[in-house]
C-alpha cells in the first residue's frame, strides 16, 4: 500500500478526499450525525490545527482510507469525558481512522494507523469509538488500546468509548 503524509498546510488540498472517503464509508447510514455536512465541520475543525497530521493509504490506484489527528493542548481531553487523573503527559488525539468498505478486514487500517503514529511524539494516543461498534473497539484493544470511559459530546452524537494507547507500551508502533 502506498502511504501519503499530509500536514495542516495540505488540509485544503485533501479536504475533498477525506469527505469522499467518509461518504463511501457511511453510504448506508442515514443518521444525520454521519452526514457529509456534519462530518465536514469536524474535518475543518481538526485540520485547522497547526499540528494536524494525516496519512492516507492508496491501493490499486484509489484511496483505501486515512487517519488523522493532532495534539491535545496541555490538559485537553475529549468533550463529554473527564481525563483520568492517572493519565499524565502529552496526548495525541486520533480523531479519525476510516477505511473504505472494500479494504476493511485486510489490515489496511492498522497500516495507516501505524504510519500516522510513527510521526507522533506524544506520551499517549487517545481516540473515541462508537460504543455500539464493539468489533471496532475490540480491534483497537488488539492494537494495545484500553477503554478508560465513555463520552457523549453532544446531544445528537452517539455514545463513545474513550480509549488510550500509551506509546511507551507500543514500541512496535514507533519502530
Amino acid at each position: 500500500m502506498d502511504l501519503k503524509h499530509y500536514t495542516h498546510a495540505d488540509a485544503r488540498d485533501v479536504r475533498s478526499l477525506l469527505l469522499d472517503i467518509h461518504d463511501e464509508a457511511y453510504a448506508d447510514d442515514s443518521d444525520p450525525f454521519h452526514s457529509r455536512e456534519r462530518f465536514s465541520y469536524f474535518v475543518d475543525l481538526w485540520s485547522s490545527r497547526e499540528d494536524w497530521m494525516c496519512v492516507s493509504g492508496w491501493e490499486e490506484g484509489g484511496p483505501a482510507g486515512y487517519a488523522y489527528g493532532s495534539m491535545f493542548k496541555p490538559g485537553g481531553w475529549w468533550k463529554g469525558h473527564r481525563r483520568p487523573s492517572d493519565l499524565r503527559g502529552s496526548v495525541f488525539a486520533l480523531s479519525e481512522l476510516m477505511v473504505v468498505p472494500k479494504w476493511r478486514g485486510t489490515g489496511r487500517a492498522q497500516q495507516i494507523h501505524d504510519a500516522l503514529l510513527k510521526e507522533v511524539t506524544a506520551d499517549m494516543v487517545s481516540l473515541t469509538v462508537e460504543a455500539q461498534r464493539p468489533r471496532v473497539q475490540a480491534m483497537y484493544e488488539r492494537w494495545g488500546y484500553s477503554k478508560v470511559g465513555e463520552a457523549k459530546p453532544s446531544d445528537d452524537s452517539p455514545l463513545y468509548a474513550v480509549m488510550v494507547l500509551k506509546l511507551s507500551a507500543a514500541a512496535s508502533v514507533k519502530e
